[in-house]
């Protein structure tokens, strides 16, 4: 089972083993990791799962689709590393991938 460290705002770090299959997302959920909302539960809907891939993974998590891309519009303080984690699927490959979240979520 692949480990997500998520990174809030103010550095506290929680380190995760996400099942294969669910999202960066639904881990950050069903272990009730602060600074994710998910308001639209994963449907690309909003920008409330936003985060910030770690530069050393940003290959690896994929690029972003055109509606992830618009719906990024809608969030804060959006960086070249942008992504909503909704989109981001867990994989054996991302055992070890570091995401930060941003101060404020969409």
């Amino acid at each position: 089972m692949p480990k997500i460290t998520y990174i809030e705002h103010n550095g506290t770090e929680h380190v995760i083993d996400v099942d294969t299959g669910l999202t960066v997302m639904e881990g950050a959920v069903r272990n009730l990791v602060p600074g994710i909302d998910a308001d639209c539960g994963g449907a690309c809907a909003c920008a409330t799962c936003h985060v910030y891939v770690d530069p050393a993974w940003a290959e690896k998590t994929g690029s972003r689709e055109t509606m992830e891309d618009s719906m990024l519009d809608f969030a804060e303080e959006v960086q070249e590393t942008s992504r909503l984690s909704c989109q981001i699927k867990v994989t054996d490959m991302l055992d070890g991938l570091v995401v930060r979240m941003p101060q404020n979520q969409g």
